[in-house]
C-alpha cells in the first residue's frame, strides 16, 4: 500500500519567467524526497477541462479575436483548473492543445475544429465573463460546461430584422460622413437594407462568402446605377457616395483588425490563413462591382460618375463626429452587441471620426491620418472596455468601421473598369493601405492603453503584445 504524501511549495532557484509560474502551484514528493510532478486532476477531468477550454476558444476565434487571445485564455482556464503544463496551437481554421503530465505519462491531447465564423459580441461577452469566473475560482468546471452549453445554443439577442436595419442607419450615417445628404443617405440605407437580406437568403443555401460578396457588390453598383438612369436623382446628388457606403458595409465584416493583430505577435500561419480570406472577400466584392460597371457600359447605361470626398472643413467637424458615432454603434448593434456595448462603440466612433477630421484640417495624409485616429480607439477602447467588462475587440473594430475606405475602393474600380487606367491600381493600393492602416493603428492604441489600464497581469506581458479579448488577471489554483 502506497505510503501518504505530503503536498508541499517547491522552492526554485532559477526564477526564470516559466519557473515563477510553475513556483504557484504545489509539488507531490516521494517518501524519498524525489519529485514526481504536478498534482494533475484525473485523467477524464483532464479530456473534460480541455475540452471546455478549446469549446471556448472556437468561440473566441469564430467571433474575430486573434489567436494570442485564444490562446491566453485556453491556458489561462486550464491552469484554473489544475493543469499548469498545457501548450496551445492555433492555425485559423483548428485548435490543438496538449497537456503534459510529466515523464511518466502521455500527454493528454485535444483538437477542435473552427468551423463556422459569425459576429456576435453579446456571446463573445457572455464568454469573457464566464472566464473571469473560472479564473477566479467562482464556478466548478462542470458548471461552467453547462453554463458554456447555454450561452452558444441561446439565439441572437436582437430579431434579425433589427440587424438589417442598423446596416441600413449604418450605411447612411457613412454616406453623410463622406459628403452625402439626406437623399444620398435615404437610397444609400436602402439599397444596404436589400444587400443584407439577399445576402442572408444566400447565406442560407450556403452559398460561399466570395460569391455572396460578390454578389453584394454587384447588387450595390448595380442598384445606384439604375438609380441613375431613372433620373429620379436631383443634378446636385453625389451618386458614388451611395455605393461607397453600401460597399464600407461590406467592408466591414472582413477581419482585418485580428489579421494585423496575429501577424504582429507572431501567430504567422493564422494570420497568413486569415490573409487569405480577407483577400479573397475583398476580390469577390472587387468582382461583383466591376461585373456591374461593364455590363452598364455594354447597355450604354449611364455610369455612377466619381466624386472627390468633400475637403475638410470646420462647420462639418461636428457632423462628421455625429456621423461617425451613429454608423459605429450601428454596426455595433448589427452585431448583436450588448446596449452598453453599442453605446461605447459609438464614443469611440465619434473619437475616431472627430480625430479623422482635425488631423486632415491640418494636411496629414490620409493613411496617417487613418493611423492616428485607429490608435485613438484602439486606447480608448483598451482602457475603458475592460472597466466596462466589453471585449475590446467589440469597441476596435467597431469604431474603425466608419474609417473604411468604401469610397477609394470604388474610385480604384471605376478607373480601372470604366476609364481603363492603370492609376486604379495606385489607388487600390491607397484603400489597402489605409485599410492597413486602421487595422494597425488599433492594435497599438491596445499596446499603449496596457500601463494604464486597471488590474494588467504578467499574462499579457508574456503572451507578447496587445489582447483584444480573453482575460488578463493571473489565474488561480483550482483542482476538482
Amino acid at each position: 500500500m502506497e505510503s501518504t504524501r505530503e503536498v508541499r511549495p517547491v522552492v526554485w532557484r532559477n526564477r526564470s519567467a516559466r519557473t515563477r509560474e510553475l513556483s504557484r502551484w504545489e509539488r507531490l514528493e516521494s517518501p524519498a524526497g524525489g519529485v514526481q510532478g504536478p498534482a494533475l486532476p484525473s485523467e477524464s477531468t483532464v479530456h473534460f477541462v480541455l475540452d471546455l477550454a478549446l469549446r471556448i476558444g472556437e468561440v473566441q476565434m469564430s467571433s474575430g479575436a486573434g489567436a494570442s487571445d485564444a490562446t491566453a485564455t485556453i491556458i489561462a482556464v486550464a491552469n484554473s483548473y489544475g493543469m499548469p503544463h498545457c501548450e496551445v496551437d492555433v492555425i485559423f481554421t483548428s485548435i490543438t492543445v496538449a497537456c503534459h503530465r510529466g515523464v511518466d505519462l502521455p500527454p493528454v491531447t485535444s483538437l477542435r475544429v473552427v468551423r463556422s465564423r459569425s459576429l456576435d459580441y453579446t456571446r463573445l461577452a457572455l464568454v469573457e465573463q464566464l472566464v473571469r469566473d473560472i479564473t477566479r475560482g467562482r464556478i466548478s468546471s462542470r458548471d461552467a460546461h453547462t453554463e458554456l452549453d447555454r450561452i452558444t445554443s441561446a439565439p441572437h439577442p436582437y430579431p434579425r430584422w433589427l440587424a438589417t436595419a442598423a446596416y441600413a442607419g449604418m450605411a447612411a450615417a457613412i454616406s453623410v460622413l463622406i459628403g452625402g445628404g439626406v437623399v444620398v443617405a435615404l437610397f444609400a440605407a436602402i439599397i444596404t437594407a436589400l444587400v443584407d437580406r439577399i445576402g442572408r437568403l444566400l447565406n442560407k443555401r450556403a452559398l460561399p462568402f466570395f460569391f455572396q460578396q460578390m454578389v453584394g457588390g454587384a447588387l450595390a453598383t448595380g442598384s445606384a446605377i439604375a438609380i441613375v438612369a431613372s433620373g429620379v436623382l436631383p443634378a446636385t446628388v453625389r451618386p458614388t457616395l451611395m455605393v461607397a457606403a453600401a460597399l464600407t458595409v461590406l467592408l466591414s465584416g472582413l477581419s482585418f483588425v485580428s489579421t494585423v493583430q496575429d501577424a504582429i505577435t507572431g501567430y504567422n500561419v493564422t494570420a497568413a490563413g486569415r490573409t487569405v480570406e480577407v483577400s479573397l472577400m475583398t476580390a469577390g466584392l472587387i468582382a461583383g462591382v466591376v461585373m456591374a460597371l461593364n455590363i452598364a457600359v455594354q447597355l450604354g447605361l449611364p455610369s455612377v460618375p466619381l466624386a472627390d470626398p468633400l475637403p475638410p472643413s470646420l462647420p462639418r467637424l461636428p457632423l462628421q463626429t455625429l456621423s461617425g458615432g451613429a454608423a459605429a454603434a450601428c454596426f455595433a448593434l448589427a452585431s448583436y452587441a450588448t446596449p452598453r456595448a453599442v453605446i461605447v462603440a459609438g464614443v469611440a466612433g465619434a473619437a475616431g471620426a472627430i480625430g479623422y477630421g482635425v488631423l486632415g484640417l491640418l494636411g496629414v495624409g490620409v493613411v496617417a491620418s487613418s493611423a492616428v485616429a485607429a490608435t485613438v480607439i484602439g486606447f480608448s477602447g483598451g482602457v475603458l472596455s475592460r472597466r466596462l467588462r466589453i471585449p475590446p475587440l467589440v469597441i476596435a473594430v467597431a469604431g474603425m468601421v466608419p474609417l473604411l475606405p468604401g469610397l477609394t475602393v470604388y474610385r480604384a474600380l471605376f478607373e480601372l473598369a470604366v476609364e481603363r487606367s492603370y492609376a486604379g491600381l495606385s489607388t487600390l493600393m491607397i484603400a489597402t493601405s489605409i485599410a492597413l492602416a486602421l487595422a494597425a493603428g488599433v492594435v497599438l492604441g491596445e499596446y499603449l492603453a496596457q500601463p494604464v489600464r486597471y488590474g494588467l497581469g504578467r499574462l499579457e506581458r508574456r503572451l507578447s503584445g496587445p489582447r483584444l479579448s480573453g482575460p488578463l488577471r493571473p489565474t488561480k489554483r483550482r483542482l476538482e
